[in-house]
């Protein structure tokens, strides 16, 4: 296998995403070309899982400047192209290797010659498979393996497409049996393979089993999920060490292996950054955004897709703002754009000065054509924000969001959710329903009593909705006989108050109103990039010989976090909720977080976090955020990206009885 040298030099100022990309289409696509025929174009074989790793990483644009003029799918019906030369990028499987074998034997194969790049290893079976067909052999201009086997979703975030992790790993029937070994073992290849691409070896921390804490703690599978995908990814990695040129030998990057039960609320609880309330709240295909423009001359209106990504330079700007200064950011934005030009002012005089509606901002780009592509992507943005917010006010958000912080915090409990469902009766059944999961992640040993069944009596929730809080307790909420508390016991049992699942950041330098709330691996990277985190709940699978931090560091962890900090009391104030409070925390538009990646020499060594059962928008936020603070490529992988009505519909699928497997071998 080779290698592009741009993929993986200390000093390369690339993202995660950019590196991938890089890999693609240079390593991969432009490698084929051979020197005397520079215009020869060629077709592109890919699998319906390779397919979407490109399509994640790069356009059409790029793939055609590489020669590729046509792509194709390996299980559709294509046309015989024997003048054009094929790259084919498939996954190592029997079926695939078949396939290629078909289209290339016989006296009249589809493609002159065929360039095969495997996007994870291959076994040493199907590669003589393939060397022994005399026939198909000498028409194979290259067999390599990529390594690449994963979604850049996101400059600093992948993910391994393992939509029904959850289900299978800590639903009902979660049990060592073959699609559970198969699920972590494909999720431990897949993982594997950023870091083939990346060129790094790291240390592999991982969430401890509970039962290894605590031996009256029986033994669950879905509780050694985290240890179960370390030791898979260790061994790729080993295999890594010893087959791919140039892997690093030594640990060059430290990697943490949790699951979902770490944090149950930052799934469900209403996040108020832009990036954040545009998934939950607006109908997303995935990135794209379908929206109206008025038809021309007063037809019928047109229907425009939009794709939110990072190509948008307002969307990267604004995406990981409070939704409040995203909404001042473009009302500044606009302001200034029609202060400067003549034409403009026209067009808003004619509004008496009032907000300009789509209509107007459309007859303003035909006005100013060689303004049109910048008044489109701010009139887009406008109107979504105009539209969070009339959603905000619709749903009764603002109200529902501070309670939510306030339980979060400590600052409310079962009084003021009762409270808030027997004066909100109007407030969608959703909506009900995400507020009971918060309370119940906080409350985890009142969910088999008469408390939580009261709320969700009086919020008249569904069966169905009733089994996704009930389900809470699979993501590892341990028996409730005990006086533990639930999946924060790790962290939270020797300081925690009666309230709250986080302590009050009193080195923040800016919160704005309803964002107070952090997800929980926030407190995990800083703790792992400082080398503090406990080694008893996060084992190394390197188990390295201990150094300065080395045995101190369970001992530091308790010593230097004194009770006081854990304190719950309120620090709400009166502000609105659309101001901030002091200044800059790292999350707003104009802050250091856009530049993160745009200074890599100067980081430190890489941070991976991967999340099993799915991460939110708020964990691949704090990546960002952190990445500028703690100067150093922080790189979130999960199973997916959940949106709250996903994580909510998967919770539903897992049913009532836990069950327990004491003699589990790993």
């Amino acid at each position: 296998m080779s290698d592009s040298d741009s993929s993986h030099s200390s000093g390369d100022q690339k993202t995660f995403r950019q590196i991938t990309r890089d890999r693609l289409l240079y390593e991969m696509l432009r490698s084929t070309r051979v020197k005397d025929s520079k215009s020869t174009w060629k077709v592109l074989v890919m699998d319906r899982l390779t397919v979407k790793i490109m399509s994640y990483s790069c356009k059409m644009a790029d793939i055609t400047e590489e020669g590729v003029s046509l792509v194709e799918d390996l299980y559709k019906r294509r046309q015989p192209m024997p003048s054009m030369d094929a790259i084919y990028f498939i996954q190592p499987s029997k079926e695939n290797v078949a396939m290629f074998l078909s289209d290339m034997s016989g006296k009249r194969p589809l493609y002159r010659k065929a360039y095969v790049f495997f996007s994870s290893p291959v076994s040493k079976d199907l590669v003589a498979h393939v060397k022994k067909d005399s026939v198909v052999l000498p028409r194979i201009g290259a067999l390599s393996e990529m390594n690449l086997e994963y979604f850049a979703i996101d400059s600093q975030g992948f993910i391994t497409d393992h939509e029904n992790a959850l289900e299978v790993l800590f639903g009902e029937n979660a049990d060592s049996s073959h699609k559970s070994n198969y699920c972590v073992n494909t999720m431990a290849i897949r993982i594997a393979t950023a870091f083939a691409s990346l060129r790094e070896f790291p240390y592999v921390h991982y969430r401890a089993a509970k039962s290894s804490l605590d031996a009256s703690t029986l033994t669950t599978v879905r509780d050694l999920a985290p240890t179960k995908l370390a030791a898979a990814v260790w061994n790729c990695l080993a295999k890594y060490k010893a087959t791919i040129p140039g892997f690093p030998q030594k640990e060059t990057c430290k990697l943490l292996i949790v699951d979902r039960s770490i944090d149950q609320i930052a799934p469900v609880i209403h996040e108020w950054t832009y990036d954040a309330m545009c998934h939950d709240l607006l109908d997303l295909d995935g990135n794209k955004y379908v929206y109206e423009v008025p038809g021309n001359n007063g037809s019928e209106p047109e229907k425009k897709e939009v794709l939110l990504e990072d190509h948008d330079p307002i969307w990267l700007e604004l995406r990981h703002a409070h939704i409040a200064e995203a909404s001042e950011k473009l009302h500044e934005k606009m302001t200034n754009f029609i202060s400067k030009n003549k034409a403009a002012q026209i067009h808003h005089h004619s509004r008496d000065g009032g907000e300009l509606s789509t209509r107007d901002l459309q007859k303003m780009v035909r006005a100013l054509p060689q303004y049109s592509e910048q008044i489109e992507k701010l009139s887009l943005h406008v109107e979504i924000a105009g539209k969070l917010n009339r959603l905000i006010r619709d749903f009764e958000l603002r109200e529902l969001g501070q309670l939510e912080q306030d339980l979060v915090f400590g600052d409310a409990g079962s009084k003021e959710v009762m409270n808030f469902l027997k004066t909100k009766q109007d407030i969608s059944s959703e909506n009900k329903l995400r507020l009971l999961m918060v309370y119940a992640a906080i409350y985890p040993e009142k969910l088999s009593g008469d408390k939580v069944a009261k709320m969700m009596q009086l919020a008249r929730l569904s069966r169905d909705e009733m089994d996704a809080v009930n389900n809470m307790r699979f993501l590892g909420v341990p028996d409730t006989k005990k006086t533990s508390g639930g999946v924060f016991s790790l962290k939270f049992d020797v300081y925690k108050k009666r309230h709250g699942a986080r302590k009050e950041r009193n080195d923040e330098e800016e919160t704005w109103q309803l964002s107070r709330f952090y997800p929980m691996i926030e407190e995990l990277i800083q703790k792992l990039s400082k080398d503090e985190l406990p080694k008893h709940e996060y084992p190394c699978m390197n188990d390295p010989v201990p150094t300065i931090h080395g045995f101190a560091q369970s001992s530091s962890f308790r010593t230097t976090q004194p009770q006081s900090a854990y304190s719950m009391r309120s620090r709400r104030t009166a502000a609105t909720w659309a101001r901030p409070r002091n200044s800059d925390d790292g999350y707003s538009s104009d802050s250091v977080l856009r530049h993160a990646s745009s200074d890599l020499r100067k980081m430190g060594q890489r941070i991976f976090v991967f999340i099993i059962g799915g991460a939110t928008r708020s964990e691949l936020r704090a990546v960002h955020k952190l990445s500028a603070k703690l100067k150093r490529e922080i790189i979130l992988g999960s199973t997916s990206i959940d949106d709250p009505s996903q994580f909510v519909t998967k919770l539903k699928k897992l049913n009532s009885d836990e069950l327990s497997l004491d003699d589990l071998q790993i």
